[in-house]
């Protein structure tokens, strides 16, 4: 998956980026963090603060993680605020599920929620996600932000609606 992403970053002149430092089987690395900042991206982490939208700070190396609330490795850069998310082109999301029409299906606790929504209108929103959690279908509520993208292990980045 490393390539590919560089590889549609590349493409795409992508020069801010949204990401996270996966947790469990959440498929990312932070080797691919470097490899976004290695071709010249600027990589945007998230910190959680409460309940609020995700505040965001700039990726600056393995070594400028911390440990976190929810088992979460958080960057300790400069951080830019909940508007930091609309800064950034390409917003990587990670996701239990996504299905053919975007809908994501999240681990619970409303974060990419609230934050989802203060993303640039022209930003790509791609689910991060294993190969077997694209889905025909997922239950959706109103105020859940639809995906336009997926990129899994095995598959280059596409376009939603599959």
């Amino acid at each position: 998956m490393r390539q590919r992403l560089r590889r549609f970053v590349r493409e795409n002149a992508v020069h801010t980026l949204c990401a996270y430092v996966p947790v469990g089987r959440e498929p990312g690395s932070t080797e691919l963090l470097d490899d976004l900042r290695d071709i010249g991206c600027r990589v945007l982490l998230p910190v959680v603060v409460g309940q609020e939208p995700l505040d965001w700070a700039e990726y600056e190396g393995p070594s400028s993680l911390q440990k976190a609330d929810l088992g979460l490795l958080e960057p300790t850069g400069r951080r830019v605020g909940s508007g930091g998310i609309g800064q950034a082109q390409v917003v990587l999301v990670p996701a239990l599920a996504v299905d053919r029409a975007g809908r994501r299906l999240g681990r619970g606790g409303g974060h990419y929620d609230r934050s989802l929504p203060l993303r640039a209108p022209e930003a790509t929103l791609v689910a991060v996600v294993r190969d077997g959690e694209v889905v025909d279908e997922l239950p959706g509520e109103e105020h859940d932000v639809p995906m336009s993208a997926v990129v899994t292990p095995g598959a280059d980045v596409r376009r939603l609606p599959l």
